[in-house]
């Protein structure tokens, strides 16, 4: 059975000039082109999309994708490794779902709430697995140890001036500034260097980063929480923010 570049667009939520652009770079070859020019996909094809996809969702670039689909022959054995993923994160939102459910019925109902209840399921070392299939396990280690090492308060104050900037960019967004002008570029810059506490993206990195922010509702719930439509703004000015000054 085959499919039709239009199939496969409407089916994967994207547009056939992606599709002809993954051709293009050699990511997502057609398994034939019809005597019409047509585009055809087979299930091999069908299911190497599936892998750029859920690797997309990741947050990862065209280049980290083709790197590992390259060192990732076995296509199930790669898929059975990000489906466990996957159904962990099913279960860790689970679980905040049930928290955040009995939070709501214990203040409502005038309850004690515990702090076993309410906070399961916010357990960060659990993206463990995730951050290292981003970004190794030699940035990993060298972020958790920076940010074990700063103590309460500091954390804190880190957390604190991530949500300053999140929120100016969104007040940037909402009062229609340009992406590439001063104020909102001076922002980006802060936002770099809160990022390279933890660690010191290039050009190419700092870009997929913006893109993972708009792919995963985990960052996109974060940034839009203050401005519909702020993560795209923020995304875009990350971007200008990247081509002119990292390499």
């Amino acid at each position: 059975m085959e499919w039709s570049i239009q199939d496969i667009a409407r089916l994967a939520g994207t547009t056939s000039r992606t599709l002809r652009h993954y051709d293009d770079v050699g990511l997502l070859k057609p398994s034939r082109i019809g005597s019409n020019g047509y585009r055809y996909y087979d299930q091999a094809a069908l299911v190497r999309l599936q892998r750029i996809l859920l690797l997309r969702e990741l947050g990862l670039g065209l280049p980290a994708i083709a790197e590992v689909l390259e060192g990732q022959k076995d296509t199930t054995r790669a898929l059975q490794t990000h489906l466990t993923w996957l159904r962990r994160e099913q279960q860790r939102l689970a679980r905040q779902i049930t928290s955040v459910e009995t939070t709501i019925r214990k203040l409502n109902g005038g309850e004690q709430i515990m702090a076993e209840e309410i906070l399961d399921g916010f357990d960060n070392s659990q993206y463990e697995e995730e951050v290292v299939q981003r970004w190794g396990r030699d940035d990993y280690d060298k972020s958790t140890r920076k940010w074990t090492t700063l103590g309460k308060d500091k954390q804190r104050d880190l957390m604190a001036e991530q949500e300053r900037i999140a929120q100016a960019l969104a007040e940037a967004s909402m009062r229609g500034e340009d992406v590439g002008g001063d104020e909102v570029q001076e922002l980006v810059r802060q936002h770099h260097a809160w990022v390279s506490f933890f660690w010191v993206p290039n050009r190419e990195a700092y870009i997929n980063l913006g893109e993972m922010y708009v792919a995963d509702p985990r960052f996109t719930a974060v940034y839009d929480k203050h401005a519909q439509g702020a993560t795209r703004f923020i995304r875009d000015a990350m971007r200008v923010f990247a081509e002119k000054n990292l390499e």
